[in-house]
């Protein structure tokens, strides 16, 4: 099969137009799957800065430490290239990290929208918040130590996708993680907006209408407003 890639970036920050100013993957073994120990041993890693053409965000600099002069005599961000032959993309909070280096056409598996749906709480499912809550609070807090740098997130969503294939133990196929992956990127409740938090089944039905309208919706909130059962019905 393809490569199986983790990838985070850093960037310049979330105002348009967004650059990456540092780059990291890590390739897994990815086979066997029924041995989760060797599927998730890493066989190849990369990590590397680039010098965006405009600067960079208070707010992003304040995150990740890294400034405009850390940058001078880097490549700049359109020198990276996704690994050739890669099968899946995964990484936390995916989307973000996809749309900054381009978009490839590449599936992409969310360890943010698993973790969501296999803890289903308000206890924090950022990647820091998932390392306090699986590993022992020590190693935690000395993984998170260098949070915030490319290469680092990148091993940490390592750890929390075999938590994740272990809380699975049907899922033994990238293919299958995938697909769990889309169903879970599926809100049951409605992320925001006045009626944030609502089941989708019972939004009223002009207000679906109205999204339905909108022309930046996300793709999976459609899903969801298109599974949803007509009034009378029940929910989907």
């Amino acid at each position: 099969m393809g490569k199986v890639i983790i990838i985070d970036t850093e960037t310049t920050g979330f105002t348009e137009p967004v650059e990456p100013i540092e780059i990291a993957w890590v390739q897994l073994q990815a086979e066997p799957m029924m041995d989760l120990e060797a599927a998730c041993t890493v066989v190849e890693s990369f990590e590397q800065r680039y010098q965006p053409s405009g600067p960079i965000a208070f707010g992003a600099m304040a995150t990740h430490h890294i400034t405009d002069e850390d940058l001078l005599n880097c490549p700049p961000p359109d020198d990276f290239v996704v690994p050739a032959e890669t099968a899946f993309l995964i990484g936390h909070n995916i989307d973000y990290d996809w749309n900054v280096i381009g978009q490839p056409d590449i599936p992409r598996i969310c360890t943010l929208a698993l973790s969501r749906r296999l803890w289903p709480d308000d206890l924090g499912h950022s990647l820091g918040a998932m390392m306090y809550r699986l590993l022992d609070k020590g190693k935690a807090k000395s993984l998170l130590q260098d949070a915030h740098s490319a290469y680092y997130d990148v091993l940490m969503t390592r750890i929390l996708l075999q938590k994740i294939l272990e809380k699975m133990p049907k899922v033994r196929t990238w293919q299958r993680l995938w697909e769990a992956s889309e169903r879970a990127r599926i809100p049951v409740t409605m992320p925001f907006g006045k009626h944030k938090g609502l089941p989708i089944g019972e939004l009223p039905d002009d207000y679906c209408e109205w999204l339905f309208k909108q022309s930046d919706m996300d793709p999976y909130l459609l899903k969801a407003l298109r599974m949803r059962a007509p009034k009378g019905q029940g929910s989907f």
